[in-house]
């Protein structure tokens, strides 16, 4: 029988299903399982880490389904989200909201979605990006190592 969750539940409680990192922009990114994540800098050894705004990047399994859906054979990382997650819809948090993932990191939602200029290299690979529409973007807070199965939560 299947467990009844309210949409509340649905939007403010998630967990953290794969973390990647790459050593170049533009590129589908690899699981590591675990990773250090450094405040007001991002994932060690990502090429997107930095000073900024988009720190890190999240995108849900949800979104990574729909292109499944379509017929992609696509997995975590390959739209070049640091994070992947599970059970929160990401897409409908207003900027500013702050997610507590793990025991440690604080992260603060600083932009949903991107503009994509020129097709990425994502996109030559994959045929369709959902980043630009469904992915989010956050400045950490504060450091600490995350991993896969971690807990993710809205902070009040």
């Amino acid at each position: 029988m299947l467990e009844q969750v309210s949409t509340t539940e649905r939007i403010m409680k998630g967990k953290v299903i794969s973390v990647n990192i790459s050593k170049e922009k533009g590129q589908k990114k690899t699981s590591v399982g675990k990773v250090w994540i450094e405040e007001d800098f991002g994932l060690r050894d990502d090429a997107h880490a930095g000073e900024g705004l988009r720190q890190v990047s999240l995108l849900a399994q949800e979104s990574i389904e729909k292109m499944r859906a379509k017929g992609l054979e696509v997995k975590p990382g390959d739209f070049a989200e640091n994070i992947t997650t599970e059970g929160i819809d990401l897409t409908c948090l207003p900027l500013g909201t702050r997610l507590a993932i793990g025991e440690e990191v604080l992260v603060e939602l600083t932009q949903l979605g991107k503009v994509c200029h020129d097709p990425c290299a994502i996109f030559y690979q994959v045929g369709e990006c959902v980043m630009p529409t469904e992915g989010v973007f956050a400045r950490v807070l504060k450091s600490g190592r995350v991993k896969v199965g971690d807990q993710i939560t809205i902070v009040e």
